[in-house]
């Protein structure tokens, strides 16, 4: 029983082989927030998957959201939280304590988690080096204007390709910057999928609350595997992929568009998500990839 036990964890390393062979070298950008920050414990084996992509020769970059902890530093500090077609309206008074709570608090856990692990982590925001530049998101169609909320229009790839490429793991926070240095909220999906595709990642890995996209929404068993860039309108104008699914799996299809070899959509609420899905024969979720 004992030599069984070794045998199948020699069979399982054996497995991920081929799948580190191939990803030598490459980039993988990662984004993550909602339950998987909340619970310690998933935010340890995600940061644990994050470290061993590096360990076997991939480029983890990752980036991470934080409604909750802005939310419920909004209400510490009396500011009421607004939000229009699931976009926070962001004034100024909104915008700093944005920044201190992602550029700031998390992203410097992040980093700190990452380092216990054995990962030399580095923590940045749209700021540093102007990393994401932005402009301000014009207003909504029936004329709400967001505030501090904006649209990505270049992102520094040459300083990722610097850190990325050597033994560093860039931690990401979504705050851009526009040309006169004000800081501007934006939505974490959207910089995984802009960096990603600025980088022409080799996979882009979205990290939600739900196993991936399913033909029939509360069964588990009509996970849809695959989809291409095509098939995503059809479900989309069929009603298989409906509310908040609807613009991660259009930014998917966008980012394939723009160069991304592959774009999965994860459950992070199990352990060791990115592993199960990047190492193994079978893999978890839904793939986002081209049409053949």
């Amino acid at each position: 029983m004992y030599n069984d036990i070794l045998v199948e964890k020699a069979n399982i390393l054996i497995e991920a082989l081929p799948y580190i062979q191939r990803l030598a070298g490459k980039t993988v950008v990662i984004k993550y927030g909602g339950n998987a920050m909340i619970d310690e414990q998933l935010t340890n084996k995600i940061l644990q998957d994050v470290t061993l992509l590096k360990y076997v020769g991939v480029n983890p970059i990752l980036v991470h959201g934080g409604g909750p902890d802005i939310n419920a530093a909004l209400k510490k500090m009396d500011v009421q939280s607004q939000f229009h077609n699931g976009l926070r309206i962001t004034d100024g008074e909104t915008m700093e304590v944005v920044q201190m709570v992602l550029a700031g608090k998390l992203n410097k856990n992040i980093v700190s988690a990452l380092g216990k692990l054995g990962g030399k982590a580095i923590g940045l925001c749209g700021k540093d080096a102007n990393l994401i530049e932005v402009t301000k998101k014009p207003p909504t169609k029936d004329g709400v204007d967001l505030g501090y909320v904006g649209n990505i229009t270049r992102v520094n790839v040459k300083l990722l390709d610097l850190l990325s490429a050597d033994e560093y793991i860039p931690v990401i926070a979504p705050v851009g910057v526009d040309q006169d240095g004000q800081s501007y909220n934006i939505n974490a999906d959207t910089v995984a999928s802009e960096i990603a595709s600025a980088l022409k990642a080799e996979k882009l890995i979205f990290l939600t609350d739900v196993d991936g996209i399913r033909m029939v929404a509360d069964d588990p068993k009509t996970l849809i595997s695959a989809v291409s860039v095509s098939e995503v309108d059809e479900l989309i104008s069929s009603g298989v992929i409906t509310g908040g699914m609807i613009p991660k799996v259009q930014g998917c299809a966008h980012a394939i568009e723009q160069g991304v070899s592959r774009v999965h959509i994860l459950d992070g609420t199990i352990p060791h998500p990115i592993i199960l899905e990047i190492f193994t024969d079978k893999g978890i979720g839904t793939m986002v990839h081209a049409d053949d």
